[in-house]
């Protein structure tokens, strides 16, 4: 005989998305029950400490951009808790000719930098007296850059980026769904530059703060200080190792039966909320989203594996001065780039340690992803070694894959969400979201929840809900 459990919004997925919807969504004033099919909430943000070194197997950190995420670590305890990254990690390197550069961040950095040719440099000049784009042609971020930066900017310093956030290829990416921001400085202002002046004001009044400004930050336990203090908010309302059985609708109403592998349940709610992968809709049972499939299978995911390095003792190596290098594809490395992880945060190695995280794969060349860990090590090692002078063999090593790590916000991706908004339309009470909607970082996913929420309270106040009162 099946449980049952009446709410207002069901969430599938209790990662950060649906985590952080479910706050925002009770804090309005509506029940939620959430369905993690793992053992564990937090999806990829896992934080552990091995042998005195903390390890983050999924995202290091996230950009303090917006007052929504103050706003949910305050009303979750954990706003206090917030630690920035260490002044000295400023420095960020790019990689040219075999040698480190740092990335000029202010004007005079750029006309004093080796990492650009003089060349690249007056090329620049040009660019607020380039014309924008046909609005009715849809640029990749290569197209877009070379038009307004040229190629030597692409090569040296937006494919070396595109790699650390997206793993991407700016080839492939849109540049009006990647990097919407970027695409707006030239539509409203007709240039780079200028909107960058110009929407620094925009953003004050807002009280947001762009990325290329935003602080860094994490917590002294790592990011799952935040998936865990959700959890422990909202636990009797979260079903671990749920498998979901049927969805059906009935009336206004949807039926979610499940399990937990002890019990059975039978989920009466007014709404649904998925926030997991979009390749997981397909293991959802029965035709609810076959319609939606072919549609969200366009959304490609590279491999990425994160290689971690802990040393126990200073190893000889060039000094640790910053955040850590991007490598070009240019530079024919097997490495996307490294994070100097000891760095950026205190305490992430024991005393007179340090920490290194070294990603590997996505989009440029997934096949290095998928190999066997021996294999991996010594991709890792061998351009560490040249890259940095290391020669030492690391204390700890941690290999964590990702089969599929990240969506791309490839061409035609608008197009894409444009399907999901129809498919919302003609199935009432249905919501999509996650990390493929709205922005990829844990910051990006804590904006869009709240949105999210927002839209499902002021959709759902139109029909009797199961909760007593719902704050519009």
């Amino acid at each position: 005989m099946s449980n049952q459990i009446e709410t207002d919004v069901t969430i599938i997925g209790g990662g950060i998305s649906g985590l952080s919807s479910a706050h925002f969504l009770q804090k309005k004033g509506l029940k939620t029950v959430v369905l993690e099919k793992s053992y564990r909430t937090g999806g990829s943000i896992r934080s552990a400490r091995v042998e005195g070194f903390l390890v983050e197997y999924g995202p290091n950190s996230t950009l303090d951009t917006s007052p929504v995420i103050h706003e949910l670590f305050s009303d979750i305890g954990i706003e206090s808790q917030m630690e920035y990254a260490n002044e000295q990690s400023k420095n960020r390197y790019i990689l040219r000719d075999g040698r480190l550069n740092v990335l000029p961040m202010t004007p005079l950095a750029f006309l004093k930098t080796p990492h650009f040719s003089c060349k690249a440099k007056w090329r620049l000049f040009k660019e607020p007296f380039i014309g924008p784009a046909d609005p009715e042609i849809e640029e990749t971020l290569a197209q877009f850059v070379i038009r307004r930066l040229g190629q030597e900017f692409l090569d040296y310093a937006i494919d070396p980026f595109v790699a650390g956030i997206y793993a991407g290829l700016p080839e492939r990416l849109s540049v009006k769904s990647a990097f919407p921001k970027l695409y707006d400085l030239e539509k409203k202002y007709g240039s780079l530059i200028k909107g960058t002046i110009l929407g620094a004001k925009e953003r004050k009044k807002r009280e947001e703060v762009s990325k290329q400004s935003a602080k860094l930050f994490s917590f002294p336990k790592g990011l799952q200080t935040v998936t865990d203090a959700l959890s422990r908010e909202y636990e009797r309302d979260i079903y671990l190792n749920s498998q979901i059985r049927r969805i059906s609708k009935e009336n206004e109403n949807f039926i979610i039966h499940f399990d937990d592998g002890k019990n059975q349940y039978q989920l009466l709610s007014s709404a649904l909320l998925l926030t997991i992968p979009v390749y997981a809709y397909g293991e959802l049972p029965g035709d609810f989203f076959v319609p939606l499939l072919p549609t969200l299978q366009k959304i490609y995911y590279p491999p990425v594996t994160v290689v971690y390095f802990g040393y126990k003792k200073k190893p000889e190596c060039r000094p640790l001065d910053g955040f850590g290098f991007l490598v070009p594809r240019k530079e024919n490395r097997q490495i996307l780039g490294t994070i100097w992880s000891s760095t950026i945060f205190k305490n992430r190695a024991p005393d007179g340690g340090i920490a290194l995280t070294t990603f590997v794969g996505g989009s440029r060349q997934p096949e290095i992803a998928l190999m066997e860990e021996a294999k991996l090590f010594d991709i890792v090692f061998s351009d560490l070694k040249d890259i940095m002078q290391l020669n030492d063999k690391p204390d700890v090593v941690v290999i964590q894959p990702w089969p599929k790590a990240i969506p791309q916000y490839n061409i035609g991706h608008q197009q894409i969400l444009d399907e999901v908004e129809k498919f919302e339309k003609t199935n009432p009470g249905v919501f999509l979201s996650g990390n493929f909607r709205g922005g990829i970082s844990v910051g990006d996913c804590i904006k869009q929840s709240k949105v999210m929420a927002d839209r499902i309270v002021s959709e759902l106040s139109r029909f009797k809900l199961k909760s007593e009162a719902v704050q519009v």
